[in-house]
């Protein structure tokens, strides 16, 4: 389709897709997915590069997920943070906790860096950076998850984890203690992706709605939903845990058809080695 047209399709597809973002109830009004759906509570000794990022409205509320790459960086999705950048005062981010405001210790951030190409989460580039104020101890409770090499693979089938803190099903809140959440899901090859996505469209067939820098991951039981945005897809690898993407967008939450939509790591890593030093 020529590009006036193209622009207008995914105008008129978002509400036709039905909610493929959802509005975070923060300043920045970040857009985001949320909870886990067919999951169960994450045993407290995993997933310790698990982040919470919060805002200051009312109190120090949750808006999404993100990830410890680095003693002084964590990886999340750009919708939480932009397009418009957030003062980097108005962010916090909560390390690993079990339960969402138990016993919080909130870290300070210096830094917010969205890509610079992002724009919305389904045309892509959906990935930022935080820095804090501080490194943070490593720890067994607390530490770095490996980002992968730009030439790695996660073929179809893969079965990777996705965690998180939010709703259980469209519309249906986590509730009290709020725990973090996990489940398994299978990576969905991009083309099949797409194909299933444009299941039940009238109109774009032609349109790619899965991107290249996108990676697909779920099914109509296993999903992440609101809440989640910019938290991990972590695939083990050969005995190491490495970051496969980044909780971006969806249609609804495990809807048929609609497997959940991740930012592709791969395609960022050269970008987030601009700001994120390795590890000694």
């Amino acid at each position: 389709l020529p590009a006036p047209q193209m622009l207008s399709l995914l105008v008129l597809a978002l509400p036709v897709l039905g909610s493929l973002v959802h509005a975070a109830p923060a300043p920045g009004r970040a857009l985001e997915r949320a909870g886990i759906v067919g999951g169960q509570e994450a045993p407290g000794s995993r997933w310790p590069w698990q982040v919470s990022l919060r805002s200051n409205g009312q109190f120090w509320e949750h808006i999404c997920g993100g990830s410890l790459i680095h003693p002084q960086w964590v990886l999340t999705a750009a919708h939480c943070v932009g397009p418009e950048v957030q003062d980097p005062a108005d962010i916090r981010v909560q390390l690993r906790e079990q339960h969402l405001y138990y016993r919080d210790r909130l870290l300070p951030v210096s830094r917010v860096i969205p890509h610079p190409d992002y724009y919305t989460p389904p045309a892509g580039a959906d990935i930022a950076l935080l820095e804090l104020e501080d490194p943070v101890n490593i720890s067994g409770q607390v530490h770095t998850i490996t980002l992968p090499r730009a030439s790695e693979t996660f073929p179809p089938g893969t079965r990777c984890w996705v965690t998180g803190w939010g709703d259980v099903e469209d519309g249906v809140h986590l509730p009290p203690p709020f725990p973090l959440k996990q489940v398994r899901v299978p990576i969905v090859e991009n083309h099949i992706c797409d194909a299933r996505y444009h299941t039940g469209l009238a109109t774009g067939d032609n349109v790619h709605i899965v991107r290249d820098d996108m990676l697909c991951a779920g099914n109509s039981r296993k999903d992440s939903c609101q809440g989640d945005s910019g938290g991990p897809l972590a695939c083990r690898v050969k005995g190491t845990w490495l970051q496969a993407g980044v909780v971006s967008w969806g249609d609804g939450c495990a809807q048929p058809n609609r497997p959940g939509i991740y930012t592709r790591v791969t395609h960022y890593v050269d970008w987030i080695r601009r700001y994120v030093p390795r590890e000694p």
